[in-house]
């Protein structure tokens, strides 16, 4: 299979990085979001990711020129999707919005359209069907700084083709991911099977009264030589996704902590907009952390 026009649905924490990496290895890209006011607001994120690519990866304003123009957006669906070689699934991680995504989706896309699920902790079977095309439907995992953090993790379902599959794991290596199969269905793939039971553990000690944010992740850092303890990659992750995660969490196992973990994260956080990095403010303050303070680890 051989994509060249790409569209990524949701411009979120996740969604505007997958868009903009992908432009900038020289593919055309559709971003497409619920509305033009949501997509004004990605604009204004890739002025920011501009200056990440400059300072980490040391690229040149021309190169930021190109990928701005292969970057178009799009509110209405099936606008954005009519030309799709591929589409990237990256709508909030709540079961119901993406059945409903999926579903809408499956009557405009033309026939030609492989879909791939961003889903960080869902599994691709739960969709396959609703998709129409599951044959065609697999998933793409990235991880947060997709540009520095570059894994591509292709998770296949029972039903994924192997020319789908094949095909994903080569077009991860081509944006610059280092692609990683996983060819058993696993809630969380790798990186948030090993991740998320430990930003769970965080949350469990600071919610019973263990210890505060900053002894939590002082620990973690200092013990392991991590640059960055649960709190600090919450942050980065962003506040709505651990919430979804234990709101599904909890809703399932009715477990009282996990529980205990939403109530906390709603009251102190989603309530009031603190969403981690990209609003400035969750459990630390942005652009400059005290984490990343000489003195944090004395």
């Amino acid at each position: 299979m051989n994509f060249k026009n790409v569209t990524v649905a949701g411009s979120g924490v996740l969604g505007y990085q997958i868009a903009f990496q992908t432009a900038f290895h020289g593919f055309n890209v559709t971003v497409y979001d619920i509305n033009d006011e949501v997509l004004e607001k990605a604009k204004t994120k890739f002025q920011i990711l501009s200056e990440a690519f400059k300072k980490d990866l040391g690229v040149t304003q021309e190169q930021l020129d190109a990928t701005k123009i292969r970057l178009s957006y799009n509110s209405d669906l099936a606008e954005a999707v009519k030309d799709a070689d591929l589409l990237i699934e990256a709508v909030p991680e709540n079961p119901d919005i993406k059945i409903d995504f999926y579903q809408k989706l499956a009557k405009l896309a033309p026939e030609k359209t492989v879909f791939a699920t961003n889903s960080s902790t869902l599994l691709p079977s739960q969709f396959a069907e609703v998709t129409g095309r599951p044959e065609k439907f697999v998933a793409l995992h990235f991880a947060n700084e997709i540009w520095k953090h570059n894994t591509g993790e292709v998770m296949r379902h029972p039903h994924t083709s192997d020319e789908v599959f094949e095909s994903l794991l080569i077009f991860a290596k081509e944006i610059g991911m280092v692609p990683l199969a996983i060819h058993k269905e696993q809630p969380g793939y790798i990186v948030n099977s090993l991740l998320v039971p430990l930003l769970g553990a965080g949350l469990g000690l600071l919610v019973n009264g263990v210890a505060d944010v900053e002894t939590i992740d002082k620990t973690w850092m200092v013990a392991t030589g991590a640059p960055t303890g649960p709190f600090g990659i919450l942050d980065v992750v962003g506040i709505t996704t651990a919430y979804n995660i234990n709101k599904m969490a909890a809703d399932h196992t009715k477990d009282p902590v996990k529980q205990k973990v939403v109530d906390y994260l709603k009251e102190n956080f989603i309530d009031k907009g603190k969403l981690g990095v990209a609003t400035g403010e969750g459990f630390y303050t942005y652009p400059d952390p005290v984490y990343k303070s000489k003195d944090f680890l004395k």
